[in-house]
């Protein structure tokens, strides 16, 4: 296992070799972290258990770092916080070194990542295109490798877009769920502290991490029907226009998420782009006013001020308060529009952006660029909403990336229909109680389990009645004297075997089972001790049989099946 200070190593080597300096605000001298890192290797050594240890963080240079400036990408706003953001402060905790303060949209205000003075953050991938905003810094700081994860905010797409731009992993938590305190805001009642990483399971881990007594009481989410995963897809045309093989892209998504079992069902999106448009053009730019709008007016004609964004924010300065009103009125019917047009779906899937423009394209219509990455991202926080953004693939040698959104506080189930996407679907041989029918079939239901087929087993196994609650069988593998078995073939999400195996009770276990056309899948058996003593139920050759003939008088064979 790699050292805390070989990950720092490693990551200043990194930083050397890829020569983009626009990533970074404040990045900290090596000897500072190497002493940080040196600590944490201690601390594991002494056996402290740090889950982040050996784990370097970019961190958005919107949230405080103690130690360096906290800036929201203006020179002349910069500030010297005394502690870091509870958030940064939890991840260091955990055992990670902070490399230093990423570059952003000033202010966190736009979607591109080329409105700062510290200069424009290119793509990962191309650098001729933008990488996208306001978290530019941090998602391409993870993209190449410099960083295990990053820090970023996302108000209207901040933490998304530019994972799908990089190809990397966004999570848009839930409002609330990561506490906000030292964070400029951009507009505080929206704003979100989100996590950037290379695979799922990281970004998920220190999202996990950062999570607190929330800053509101969390509210359960609402309570699902057992069944397939059950995934809300616009209506054909209303994706509007994307970038040339972005709606094939997405159309395979979708296949790729039917195809591991989910349902897919159609939704009506017009309410959700609606609320897009008034987040800027609406009143709700006030707020952005308030964050930081006296500063922009103090210092009209700064070169530290992007003109871009200080015509933004000094625009929401004159905007009346009835129009704040009457938008909030507007929203209010547009959320119960929308969220009448999921119904009981678990997630939306969209594309989470419309199109990847380049640099040039940005300069020449600032606001029109912009405008149009925030299509699909700029109503989740406005409908109080969660998301996450993962990548789906590649089109003309660029990422593509897909966003699924949900209810507050289902941030979980979203990752795990997520994981549909970025790990491939496993299947499962079960024999028992878990049959479809039988009494814990509910627990494949509840991971986004999928019948496949009825089959049997090889002829090699005998099967045992359990003294267990509920009652359930074993299933052993013998040299010789075996007999065929009725068997489901149920497909999984690799996430959803996992919690699986963890609540799986001796004396069952998970391993290989044969079935009747000689392949292997990973099944439910029976450790062989525990059947010493069990009812042989091997002749009536199914779970399902012998649990009908309990309820009728037994017949001969079965007092001859001991």
């Amino acid at each position: 296992m790699i050292t805390a200070v070989e990950r720092v190593r490693a990551a200043y080597a990194r930083i050397a070799q890829v020569s983009r300096p626009e990533v970074w605000i404040g990045l900290r001298p090596q000897a500072e972290t190497e002493a940080d890192a040196a600590a944490v290797d201690a601390r594991t050594a002494a056996g402290e258990r740090l889950p982040l240890a050996g784990t370097v963080v970019a961190v958005k240079g919107n949230i405080d770092v103690a130690g360096l400036p906290t800036t929201a990408g203006c020179p002349a706003y910069a500030y010297k916080p005394d502690a870091d953001a509870p958030a940064v402060a939890r991840l260091k905790a955990a055992g990670a070194v902070v490399l230093g303060t990423t570059n952003l949209d000033q202010f966190a205000t736009g979607l591109v990542g080329t409105r700062s003075p510290y200069g424009a953050v290119r793509g990962a991938v191309d650098p001729e295109r933008v990488s996208g905003g306001s978290s530019s810094g941090s998602a391409v700081a993870v993209a190449l490798g410099i960083a295990d994860i990053a820090l970023g905010t996302d108000t209207a797409g901040s933490g998304r877009v530019p994972a799908a731009f990089n190809g990397i992993v966004g999570l848009k938590p839930t409002i609330g769920l990561v506490p906000t305190e030292g964070v400029v805001p951009a507009c505080a009642s929206l704003d979100c502290v989100t996590v950037f990483a290379r695979t799922l399971p990281e970004a998920e881990r220190a999202l996990s991490l950062m999570t607190a007594p929330p800053g509101r009481a969390p509210s359960a989410p609402a309570a699902r029907r057992p069944g397939p995963w059950r995934i809300a897809v616009p209506e054909p045309g209303q994706l509007g226009r994307l970038d040339s093989g972005w709606t094939e892209a997405f159309d395979a998504a979708a296949r790729r998420l039917a195809d591991a079992g989910a349902e897919i069902l159609p939704v009506d999106l017009a309410p959700f782009t609606e609320a897009a448009v008034m987040l800027y053009e609406g009143a709700f730019v006030a707020e952005r006013y308030t964050a930081v709008g006296a500063f922009v007016d103090a210092h009209e004609g700064s070169p530290d001020l992007d003109p871009t964004v200080a015509g933004i924010i000094s625009r929401a300065r004159d905007i009346p308060a009835h129009q704040l009103y009457a938008d909030q009125r507007k929203l209010a019917d547009l959320r119960t529009r929308a969220l009448a047009s999921l119904g009981d779906s678990d997630a939306l899937l969209l594309p989470t952006a419309p199109g990847h423009p380049t640099i040039t394209e940005v300069e020449a219509d600032p606001l029109g660029v912009n405008a149009r990455l925030g299509r699909f991202t700029n109503s989740t926080n406005l409908f109080d909403l969660a998301a996450v953004a993962v990548p789906a693939g590649n089109v003309n040698g660029l990422p593509f990336g897909v966003m699924l959104i949900g209810p507050a506080f289902t941030d979980e189930r979203l990752a795990r229909i997520a994981g549909l996407l970025t790990s491939p679907p496993l299947r499962l041989a079960v024999i028992g109680a878990h049959l479809s029918g039988q009494p814990l079939n509910g627990q494949l239901l509840a991971v986004g389990g999928r019948l496949v087929r009825t089959t049997t087993t090889a002829p090699a196994y005998r099967l045992f009645a359990l003294d267990t609650l509920p009652p359930k069988p074993g299933l052993v593998r013998v040299g010789e004297g075996g007999n065929t078995i009725e068997a489901e073939v149920w497909q999984l999400p690799a996430e959803g075997l996992g919690a699986l195996l963890a609540a799986l009770p001796r004396p069952m276990a998970l391993g290989s089972v044969e079935l009747a056309d000689g392949s292997f899948v990973t099944g439910f058996l029976c450790e062989p001790q525990a059947v010493e003593s069990a009812r042989d139920i091997t002749p009536y050759g199914s779970w399902r049989a012998y649990v009908a003939g309990l309820a009728r008088p037994k017949q001969s064979h079965c007092r001859d099946a001991r």
